[in-house]
């Protein structure tokens, strides 16, 4: 834990709305928590880690296989985090997670983890609507994950619709929300 909040672990995933956590994790930073970040592969196409890494004063993770540094990098940083939180969460990642597949480092550590997850969907509206998505929305909270969002509005494709990623400040209230509940049991 850091010396004034909690230890926090973001997720991010290839979703336009990865500019978005970057406002979150400033949040979480300035609140006094301690932030590490892991990306997946795709994800720092739209966001460098640098950024991360500036924002948090940690590395990012986003390879599951690298030289030196943590000797098990896709179950240390589940040990120490109290939060896992995964913004945005693309179609892809809810499917993978609610289907239990392990295949790069983001999806192997919400496996590893074990504390409290909230999830940030982010997608096309027809993504949003499929019913395999649906499905796996279901699965997941069977499964103890919380949902926050999407919400409804302009979406990155032109459309207005269903698949908006939760402002930065609802999620950021909504990890406070977990973790003063956290405190509390």
């Amino acid at each position: 834990m850091s010396e004034s909040g909690h230890e926090i672990l973001i997720g991010v995933t290839a979703g336009i709305a990865a500019y978005k956590t970057c406002d979150l994790v400033s949040r979480l930073v300035k609140a006094g928590h301690g932030v590490s970040v892991v990306m997946t592969a795709h994800a720092a196409e739209l966001v460098t880690p640098r950024t991360f890494q500036a924002l948090t004063g940690r590395s990012v993770l986003v390879e599951m296989f690298t030289q030196g540094g943590t000797p098990i990098p896709h179950i240390e940083p589940a040990r120490r985090a109290e939060l896992l939180c995964v913004a945005p969460a693309t179609a892809n990642f809810l499917g993978k997670a609610a289907n239990g597949i392990a295949d790069d480092l983001l999806s192997t550590l919400y496996l590893a983890f074990s504390g409290p997850v909230l999830m940030a969907p982010a997608m096309n509206c027809e993504m949003w609507s499929k019913p395999a998505v649906q499905r796996n929305i279901r699965q997941l909270l069977e499964d103890g994950a919380q949902i926050i969002g999407p919400e409804t509005g302009h979406l990155a494709c032109g459309v207005n619709g269903t698949g908006r990623m939760s402002e930065p400040e609802r999620i950021f209230e909504k990890i406070s929300q977990i973790l003063i509940n956290l405190n509390s049991t």
